[in-house]
């Protein structure tokens, strides 16, 4: 089966009625078929975008059909998400095939009764939206996308995000800067490669790359990061990858080793560890001396830190299975403690555009609970002079300053050290002495990093 719609349709599929993770069930439909990387690339974009931008495609189809949203059959109206998506965001399917496409799929899949349904509800929205590009609409009442006037509402429903979500948001920025976020979350992801610098330096890196016609820049003022601009292929066919010259990590997830800047010979525990992008930048930074404890509940996903060690050729690093607030052995044993704490991915919603449906404000008060006994729990592994990093790649007060806020009411022997003025992390820093990183401020995933130590 080779017909990018259908497997964009089977893979949403798999999410809407299963609970299937978008990055899942869409590798699990790619490995079906031999696509062209074109295919692979409409695929792609069609199963993240429709994810993506669900709320708005359904507030399409409530306004244009004759059934509400909620009561279509829910493959017809994934096959609608599929057409709409493409007219709405795709500007370079015209909209002939757009809709003709469309309707192909509905009959191929069961409902050619209504394939009369799904040519009018998408001809009657192209129509709108030229209608729309000839007018000077009014935000609220444009004709292919109509909004209410309440601010919260119209933002959620315009850039496909939960009330709950956008009003967290506008309470820390405000409605202005909140759009920009929310249009920025909307973007498909960049790739980040973080160098090695035990292998090579970046200058090679970079000439390697670009040498194979892969476009890609730098990442200041980060030291050993670079973005891939544009497509890059299969990643593991770049060249260095096997020889462990870069690993893939985001520029905001990077900042974290460097806030935690462990020294040669030190001892560094980081307490949830997998898949190991921090812990492996952690030996790097250390010259692969001294001993890295990498700390994890999931077996699988420590697998992945040992084959990436491996990969990057570092030998400093230990594992150690088990709930990070049971490890008792490691009582003030840490000169470097990281604590990148399980939380709610709210500053990653470009990658992984499912979670702004499966996150709820009950979901983000049990994690702040956990993030909380695991920070305690941390601070006890730290020497006295030690350094205690908790990071998040959320952008919740619940799970970041409020967390940071009551552990510093319980632990009055703790304060926050802000990164050095002379420093490239002072640029990240706020008044309060944390990093927060807004993505459409910096052009990274949010990221919220603290660096904590005790008071003699």
């Amino acid at each position: 089966m080779k017909n990018p719609r259908q497997l964009a349709l089977l893979a949403l599929r798999d999410i809407h009625k299963q609970g299937a993770f978008t990055d899942i069930a869409l590798d699990r439909v790619l490995r079906t078929a031999q696509l062209t990387g074109a295919d692979r690339r409409l695929v792609t974009e069609l199963v993240y975008g429709c994810v993506r931008r669900s709320r708005t495609l359904d507030a399409i189809i409530d306004q244009l059909g004759k059934k509400k949203a909620h009561q279509q059959p829910p493959d017809f109206r994934l096959i609608l998400h599929i057409g709409l998506y493409q007219l709405r965001y795709q500007e370079r399917i015209p909209a002939s095939a757009a809709v003709n496409t469309t309707v192909e799929l509905a009959k191929a899949n069961g409902f050619k009764g209504l394939a009369g349904v799904v040519n009018g509800l998408l001809r009657q929205y192209e129509r709108l939206q030229q209608t729309e590009l000839t007018e000077d609409s009014s935000i609220h009442h444009s004709p292919a996308l109509q909004l209410p006037a309440e601010p919260i509402q119209r933002l959620g429903i315009l850039h496909s995000f939960p009330d709950w979500i956008i009003e967290m948001w506008s309470q820390q920025l405000g409605l202005e800067e909140t759009e920009q976020l929310c249009a920025w979350l909307n973007q498909s992801p960049t790739i980040d490669l973080r160098v090695n610098p035990l292998r090579v330096s970046i200058d090679e890196v970079e000439a390697a790359i670009q040498s194979t016609g892969v476009d890609l820049r730098r990442v200041p003022p980060l030291p050993q990061a670079l973005r891939l601009v544009g497509g890059a292929g299969a990643i593991q066919q770049l060249p260095g990858f096997s020889e462990g010259w870069w690993t893939v990590q985001d520029s905001s997830a990077q900042l974290v080793s460097y806030l935690l800047d462990p020294q040669a010979g030190d001892v560094a525990i980081d307490a949830c560890a997998a898949p190991g992008g921090k812990t492996t930048h952690m030996a790097e930074l250390m010259g692969d001396t001294g001993n890295i404890f990498a700390c994890d509940r999931a077996p699988s996903r420590l697998k992945r830190l040992q084959e990436n060690a491996q990969r990057l050729n570092l030998h400093s690093i230990q594992i150690c299975t088990g709930d990070s607030r049971d490890f008792p052995q490691f009582k003030n044993t840490g000169d470097r403690v990281l604590l990148d704490a399980p939380c709610s991915g709210l500053g990653t919603l470009h990658r992984r555009p499912d979670i702004r449906w499966r996150v709820t404000p009950e979901t983000v008060q049990e994690l702040s609970v956990l993030q909380e006994e695991l920070l305690a729990e941390a601070s006890t592994w730290v020497k006295p002079e030690g350094v205690l990093v908790y990071a998040t790649c959320t952008l919740h007060p619940q799970e970041n300053e409020q967390v940071i806020q009551s552990f510093l009411d319980r632990h009055s022997h703790w304060h926050i050290e802000p990164p050095s003025p002379n420093s490239f992390l002072s640029t990240f820093s706020t008044p309060q002495g944390w990093i927060k990183v807004w993505p459409h401020r910096y052009q990274m995933d949010g990221f919220f990093m603290v660096r904590l130590k005790q008071q003699h």
